[in-house]
């Protein structure tokens, strides 16, 4: 990991940003006539202004709000769920993105690099060759399932996660190869699929394995999903094209998340980022039992059963990384001791 200095660039960079994006989106809506679509899909733009605020402020992506909100509550497809996280988060989150760059925060460049190309190569794949493959019903599970395990996971361990400092220095290398890992594993599987994931995977890895500060975790997860979703949409527009009415719910909500996920970045630093933490993972929770509920009659007794042991092995498995970390922490805040102890004392 590296962390820039205090010292801030510009924020006309970002302001110049948003001229350019505004100047865009008004030219798509008023020059072509698309107006009524804004105004038509007038309850997602509500919808992601929550969402947006839970992109620029914690690790999981505008998506995670707005495919629950179409799948859920409008009777979307899941498919069209996807793209549309895609799609909006491509806005939102790069908006975040930019800001985080602009402000300096600290990141963890070797495992955002890693993740990056692994995302590069993992989501193009997923999108063209496994996303198709997967039914309906099981793009909502995956969706609901890893959900529902973080939001457990910070709902246990929220007073750890929130109480680390810093980040543990390992090798470069090693850094950038389980970064590369979580890409190529994430954007396989979770991405290419729901939409959303990489984000989760990648703050998981370094508040759980590397004991990072969520000052660090946090912003590292925004930048990579912000990444994954310019990659995914670009992907799904140049091969098999976005779900029909993703378009129009775009129009509509991305002026909102354009501003809103920055403003995330901002606000959470007055409202604090544990509680928001809290917040975000009883709505993962919930999510998880309202799709359960949706879809009991598809799932049957034994689907539950399985939905259920799903979130328990996510569980198992979030610990067993955490309990990992600990231990290859430990040894590396041994030989940093050790290497400081050398370098004190007298030849």
């Amino acid at each position: 990991m590296s962390l820039l200095p205090p010292r801030r660039r510009p924020i006309w960079i970002w302001l110049l940003w948003l001229v350019l994006f505004y100047t865009v989106w008004s030219w798509l809506v008023f020059a072509h006539d698309r107006w009524s679509d804004v105004v038509e899909h007038w309850a997602i733009s509500l919808a992601m202004a929550m969402g947006s605020y839970a992109a620029g402020s914690t690790p999981m992506g505008g998506g995670t709000v707005g495919f629950p909100i179409l799948v859920l509550l409008f009777k979307e497809s899941a498919e069209l769920g996807r793209d549309f996280s895609f799609a909006i988060q491509a806005i939102g989150m790069t908006s975040a993105a930019i800001l985080i760059f602009v402000r300096r925060q600290p990141l963890a460049w070797a495992m955002m690099k890693g993740a990056a190309i692994g995302i590069l190569i993992a989501v193009p794949v997923g999108v063209v060759w496994i996303a198709p493959l997967i039914p309906s019903l099981w793009i909502k599970l995956a969706f609901a399932v890893v959900w529902a395990g973080f939001g457990l996971l910070h709902l246990w361990r929220i007073g750890e996660i929130a109480g680390h400092e810093g980040m543990t220095e390992f090798d470069e290398h090693w850094d950038r190869n389980v970064g590369l890992a979580v890409g190529l594993i994430s954007g396989l599987t979770i991405v290419s699929v729901t939409g959303v994931g990489v984000d989760m995977a990648l703050y998981t890895v370094l508040v759980l394995l590397c004991r990072a500060d969520l000052k660090i975790a946090i912003p590292s997860s925004v930048i990579i999903m912000a990444f994954g979703s310019v990659v995914g949409i670009v992907v799904k527009v140049l091969t098999s094209g976005v779900q029909p009415g993703v378009y129009e719910n775009w129009l509509a909500a991305a002026p909102i998340v354009a501003l809103g996920a920055p403003l995330g970045v901002f606000a959470v630093e007055l409202i604090g980022r544990k509680p928001t933490l809290l917040f975000v993972a009883v709505l993962c929770v919930g999510q998880f039992i309202w799709t359960c509920w949706n879809e009991r009659v598809a799932l049957g007794p034994i689907g539950l059963a399985a939905s259920l042991a799903s979130v328990g092995f996510m569980l198992f498995g979030f610990e067993k990384l955490r309990i990992w970390g600990g231990r290859i922490v430990g040894e590396q805040r041994r030989r940093n001791e050790e290497r400081s102890r050398s370098a004190s004392t007298p030849s």
